[in-house]
């Protein structure tokens, strides 16, 4: 990322507190606040940030904020701060309190509602800053505005101070300081590569913005607190360049555009790559849709529309015996897709799959402009895509046999499963659950530990497909997919999409991965994790994949002993049973276990740790799960040893 900042040209400031329009007051956050920020563990924890962070983005699309600094405290305790106007200190006529206060306190405030204040607006509910303070322990704003510096602090949504003057500055800005309250909270530990990937990707989305990270609870060999600085200049084509760092390119250069159709600005880059994975990423606003919706529409609209005309034209599929659908035209394609629209209307499950009908028209029309062009001018790129699209074509053909295979096989009753499942008695999904078991001997023994009722186990034979470097066909060609797909009761593929999951025959309602505490037990889970990512994402976005943590030892001490799933705890317990005399069993592998152990600490409900496998970022998952699978041998290397120390394996 470049570290050349460029120049934004600031409109006169004629935001004021009348610019903040109320639609109601501050109700009901604290009680429900998963209505508002999602969950109250680790998501909503770190929601909190993305929605301060994002009033000062907003403050940069108006063209005022250059620079963001978020910090992390000792305390977990957190501050974003900006360079922007300063939010407004003077009284808001029908509030009659300042419009600090009013933005801080009332529910659906704010300047977003105003057009004049805000053309674009990625939080355009209004609701950020005051859940933020509603769901916060304490909270310090701190404004710079007109040559003064101006304070008030909060607790659970309530001023604590008057708005107070508390010095002079020469610039504007706003910091907003709060910590999440252990109230609300059941999760109070921030992580930095969450904050990190988030804020990596508003620098891809806003170019020519500074993003900083700063982590005082961390610090290198010379004392120094971790940083990471974002920045980009070449926007959308650098986002593209940062995924397919692990994959081999296809074609030469990225395709990019940055234009303006029907009113909609379109930004958008891609390039193919020699990978048999489809990875677009659209953005509104700077949200990611992770349901699509009609940006996307267009986007893939146009792409098959132009390189079909290009592939006929060119006579290169004068020689194919069956249709090319669109699928194939997306096979080892990367693209990034962000509109900003200024009345953005959202549908779908998640609120996050764009409806507004006339952005699809201008995505179509930017991207068949740029594409047609760009098929002209780079003749040696343009035959290599089409021949990438006839390779996926065929391989598509063989893999509809594969996976019609293993659509005859999946049903609801027991007829047809494999051979190696050990059923649950009960059909009620929701309290059904599957194990997915490395090996046999574990497999055996988990069957014997389980409670029958509403535990199935299906063992795995060693180390299932690598799909990151395997074709459709290939995967659905292998037992143990098979085998997986079949025991869940799932389907795959329409003729609109391919990999479109059907979940409506899904037999479990928690998949839990379960392997050996060691270095290949880890191996093992990653594929199996790139195997849902790859095929099976909504079972993921729907919370149904967890790993199961066995412990790692057995402290005994005489007629005591205590499991440690930690080397914290190994230690803690050892020193509380007094260190002469104590016994200690490392577990390498489920199948050190009797089946009562394996039962009281992996699978019993009552005393298990389960970690539930979530999507946090789904461009920064598609790039770590490209490196960790893929053939940049270096790269993971450098990755595992930077990161072995807070390995978490569902992050």
């Amino acid at each position: 990322m470049s570290t050349e900042l460029e120049k934004i040209q600031p409109v006169a400031d004629d935001y004021s507190a009348s610019s903040i329009q109320v639609l109601e007051g501050l109700e009901a956050v604290r009680k429900r606040p998963a209505m508002y920020i999602g969950d109250i563990g680790v998501k909503g924890l770190h929601h909190l940030v993305y929605e301060i962070v994002d009033n000062s983005i907003d403050e940069a699309l108006a063209g005022y904020c250059t620079d963001i600094r978020v910090v992390i405290y000792e305390d977990n305790s957190i501050s974003v701060a900006d360079n922007g106007r300063g939010i407004p200190v003077d009284i808001h006529e029908k509030e009659g309190k300042s419009g600090l206060e009013v933005a801080l306190t009332v529910l659906h405030a704010g300047g977003k509602f105003n057009k004049e204040s805000y053309k674009v607006s990625g939080g355009l509910h209004g609701v950020g800053m005051s859940c933020v303070n509603a769901l916060s322990s304490r909270l310090i704003a701190e404004v710079q505005k007109g040559g003064q510096i101006y304070r008030q602090e909060y607790s659970r949504g309530f001023p604590q101070t008057e708005l107070l003057t508390v010095g002079a500055c020469e610039s504007n800005g706003t910091t907003i300081t709060f910590k999440p309250d252990d109230q609300i909270f059941n999760e109070l530990i921030y992580s930095f590569d969450i904050l990190a990937a988030r804020l990596r990707e508003l620098a891809f989305l806003n170019k020519g913005i500074r993003l900083s990270l700063t982590d005082k609870r961390e610090k290198d060999e010379q004392g120094n607190d971790r940083y990471e600085e974002y920045y980009s200049s070449e926007g959308l084509k650098e986002f593209v360049n940062y995924l397919d760092q692990n994959r081999e390119r296809l074609t030469e250069r990225i395709i990019y555009i940055d234009t303006e159709k029907a009113g909609v600005p379109v930004e958008a880059a891609f390039q193919y790559n020699t990978s048999y994975t489809e990875n677009i990423f659209s953005y509104v606003n700077n949200i990611h849709t992770i349901e699509g919706g009609t940006h996307l529409t267009g986007f893939r609209r146009a792409l098959t529309r132009i390189l079909k005309k290009y592939a006929d034209e060119s006579g290169m599929l004068s020689k194919l015996k069956f249709e090319i659908s669109g699928d194939d035209f997306r096979e080892g394609l990367t693209a990034v897709v962000s509109v900003k629209v200024q009345e953005p209307q959202f549908e779908g499950q998640t609120k996050t799959k764009l409806g507004n009908s006339e952005v699809a028209g201008a995505v179509e029309q930017a991207i068949g402009d740029a594409l047609t062009h760009y098929l002209e001018e780079n003749p040696r790129d343009a035959k290599a895509i089409v021949s990438k699209v006839i390779l996926a074509a065929t391989a598509r053909h063989a893999a509809r046999k594969a996976r019609e295979l293993v659509q005859r096989k999946t049903v609801l009753s027991g007829a047809g499963l494999p051979g190696k499942l050990a059923d649950c008695s009960s059909r009620d999904r929701s309290i059904a659950e599957i194990f997915l078991v490395e090996g046999d001997s574990a497999g055996g023994t988990a069957k014997q530990g389980r409670d029958r009722n509403f535990q199935a186990i299906l063992p795995l034979r060693g180390k299932i497909l690598n799909v990151e470097k395997a074709m459709d066909h290939k995967v659905f060609d292998s037992d143990e997919i098979r085998n997986i797909f079949t025991a869940l009761g799932v389907t795959i593929g329409t003729e609109e999409d391919s990999k479109a999951l059907n979940l409506e025959k899904l037999r479990y309602d928690k998949i839990v991965i379960m392997t050996d505490a060691d270095v290949d037990g880890s191996h093992i889970a990653t594929l199996i994790m790139t195997f849902f990512f790859r095929y099976m994402q909504d079972l993921i976005s729907g919370g149904h994949l967890y790993i199961a943590t066995p412990p790692l030892y057995l402290v005994k001490k005489g007629k005591n002993e205590r499991y440690a799933w930690t080397e914290e705890e190994r230690v803690a317990t050892i020193e509380e049973f007094g260190s002469k005399g104590v016994h200690l069993q490392r577990y390498k592998g489920l199948g050190e276990m009797n089946s009562t152990q394996l039962w009281e600490t992996t699978m019993n409900p009552e005393s298990r740790i389960l970690r539930q496998v979530t999507i946090e970022n789904a461009a920064e998952a598609d790039r770590i799960f490209s490196m960790l699978m893929g053939d940049d041998v270096p790269l993971r290397r450098s990755f595992i040893e930077r990161n072995a120390k807070y390995a978490n394996i569902d992050a």
